[in-house]
Parts: C-alpha cells; sequence; structure tokens
C-alpha cells in the first residue's frame, strides 16, 4: 500500500512539473500555448541571416556600397531583437523545473544565443570603426565576414536546441488534450476505450522534464 502511495505521489509531482513548464511564468510571456519568444527569435535570425548575405552581396554587386551599409544596420536591428527575444526567452526558462535535462538544454540555449549576440555586438562595432574609411564601392572585409559566419554556426546550434525543447519536451506547448481541439488523436480514442473498460492507463511524462529522484522504488 506504502509503495502504491509512493508511486501515485511521484506521478503527481512529474505531472505538476510537467503542467508547469506549459503554463507561462507571467501573462506577458504570452498565452498557454502561444508563447511570446519563438515569434520574437525571428527578428534576430531574419536579420543575421540577410546581413551575411548582404555580405556576400556585396563583393558580386556593382552597388557594393549598398549591401555593405544594409547589412550594418541589420546586425544593429538583429542585437535590439535579440536582447527583446531574450526576455521572454528567460520568462519561459524559469517555468522549467531546476535539474530537468530539459532545463540544462535551456541553460546551454540560453549561453550559445548570449555569446551569438556578444558576437554581433563586437561586429557591429568593428564595422562602425571603420565606417569613415569606406569608399564608394567599398566592400565587407574578410575579419567581419568570419565573425559573422562563426556567430551564426553558434546560432545555428542553438536555435536546434530550442527546436528540442518546444518539440521534443514540450515547453511551452500546449497539453495533448488542448491539441486533440484542433487534430484529434487516436491515442485519445484509445484512452476513452480503456477508461470504458475500466483498464489501467500509462500515464507517459516526458523526459525532458523528468527531475532526478522522482523514480519511485
Amino acid at each position: 500500500m506504502t509503495g502504491a502511495v509512493e508511486m501515485r505521489s511521484g506521478a503527481d509531482a512529474k505531472s505538476r512539473d510537467t503542467l508547469d513548464a506549459k503554463h507561462p511564468r507571467s501573462q506577458l510571456a504570452g498565452p498557454y500555448g502561444h508563447p511570446v519568444h519563438p515569434m520574437l527569435v525571428t527578428i534576430p535570425i531574419g536579420a543575421w541571416v540577410a546581413s551575411f548575405a548582404f555580405d556576400i552581396a556585396s563583393h558580386i554587386s556593382d552597388d557594393s556600397l549598398a549591401f555593405l551599409r544594409g547589412a550594418y544596420w541589420l546586425i544593429a536591428i538583429g542585437v535590439l531583437g535579440a536582447l527583446a527575444a531574450a526576455v521572454f526567452g528567460l520568462l519561459d526558462l524559469m517555468t522549467i523545473p531546476r535539474g530537468t535535462v530539459a532545463f540544462k538544454t535551456g541553460l546551454v540555449h540560453m549561453t550559445l544565443n548570449v555569446g551569438a549576440v556578444v558576437l554581433f555586438a563586437v561586429n557591429f562595432f568593428w564595422r562602425f570603426s571603420g565606417r569613415n574609411d569606406l569608399g564608394d564601392h567599398s566592400t565587407t572585409s574578410v575579419g567581419p565576414m568570419v565573425l559573422s559566419g562563426v556567430a551564426l554556426a553558434i546560432l545555428a546550434v542553438s536555435g536546434y536546441l530550442g527546436g528540442k525543447l518546444t518539440y521534443r519536451y514540450g515547453i511551452r506547448v500546449a497539453d495533448e488534450s488542448t491539441q486533440s481541439e484542433g487534430v484529434p488523436s487516436a491515442a485519445s480514442d484509445v484512452f476513452v476505450g480503456r477508461d470504458e473498460l475500466h483498464e489501467p492507463v500509462e500515464t507517459h511524462h516526458p523526459e525532458g522534464v523528468e527531475g532526478p529522484g522522482r523514480h519511485a522504488t
């Protein structure tokens, strides 16, 4: 009897952890099932990728100076957008139970993002320091282009981890009962059938938000 109670309490604790990671820490982070952070990250990603494309274009276009200046300001837009996205990302990180795989992944994701922002900020001031030397047909120098490439590589790894947090661990993603409003799942039909037969249903808890010490013995 004691073992069954411990198993149930452990399952309840894990369920609470899972639900906490799906609900916003504050309404400022976006309503349930619609976080703000994923929307804002498109600003720095788009701006920085476009800036790198503009750098390349400055070497092959007749109007190289326009692309050079465009890349310069796109980097600035990306940095400002990244800082805004970071605020909402931090609010989402605070919903994840500490000590879990998802929380550790979130910390790495955040660290890589900070690194990318720092590199692009350095890149911006590097370009700013040399802007008075621009001629009528200037192109982006190799140094800033390499720095942008490294920062974008870091951003790609961070993006992969962000996708893992969302699509594998379900952070800030609506639960399956809410998802079934849009796409009824076969699993929900199976659960209903089992309930009618009074058969136990095994509850699945995402591996990412299952903290240490939660396994019943």
